[in-house]
């Protein structure tokens, strides 16, 4: 009987001591050991860090996008100016209302016709070798120049249209002398021209009175690219 009770009791017991383990509550970790001042701790590959920066969102972009530069709406040519100082002070006056801008300069003609010349020669001796050779080589109708501004130059020909003094001057270089074909008489001086693109609000018909008299021309955009 004694020994049937102690079974029990024991059987008791141990159930008892399941529950408890069963429904013990969990161990707290153990703190890491304190480190001396200055020396940091080691983390393991997987251990997130806590000052690490949060992954970048997936639809963000890597940079900022920059702006294309505005287009100008219409593009226009004013002029001619006598200078190029004067087409740059139209420039500042019609500056609000312009994207682009560009200064042409377009050398005046001579009507006159076409002149060959070689060069300037250091001396007259020199000058005087270079007519010996052109004539040894068949050439006629020249003659050195012997004062001005063209000194010891040699005059090749002069040529109402530009067709028979290229033709001169093709025949001369090809012979090895180094000639240049010049307009004959004074030419004219040049003009310039300002070439610009309008912004969305520029007014082009006011620009005239703005410029005095400089009436704006249509010009295609793709001259200012």
């Amino acid at each position: 009987m004694l020994i049937r009770a102690l079974i029990v009791l024991l059987f008791v017991l141990n159930l008892g001591v399941a529950a408890w383990w069963i429904t013990r509550p969990a161990p707290e970790p153990p703190l890491p050991p304190e480190l001396p001042a200055g020396v940091a701790r080691l983390q393991l590959v997987d251990e997130p860090q806590a000052n690490a920066a949060p992954p970048p969102a997936a639809n963000t972009p890597s940079s900022a996008v920059t702006a294309a530069p505005a287009e100008p709406q219409a593009c226009f040519s004013l002029g001619p100016f006598a200078d190029a100082a004067a087409a740059n002070t139209v420039l500042e006056k019609l500056r609000p209302q312009i994207l682009r801008s560009k200064l042409r300069e377009v050398p005046g003609v001579s009507a006159s016709g076409y002149r060959i010349v070689l060069p300037p020669a250091a001396t007259r001796e020199e000058a005087q070798a270079n007519a010996q050779r052109i004539g040894a080589a068949g050439f006629n109708d020249f003659l050195i120049i012997n004062s001005g501004d063209e000194i010891n130059s040699i005059a090749l020909g002069r040529y109402r249209n530009r067709e028979s003094a290229e033709r001169r001057l093709s025949a001369l270089q090809a012979a090895g002398f180094p000639a240049q074909m010049l307009p004959a008489g004074r030419a004219p001086p040049s003009k310039w021209w300002l070439d610009v693109g309008a912004t969305a609000a520029a007014d082009p018909a006011g620009w005239a009175a703005q410029t005095g008299g400089a009436t704006p021309q249509s010009l295609d955009c793709t001259a200012l690219r």
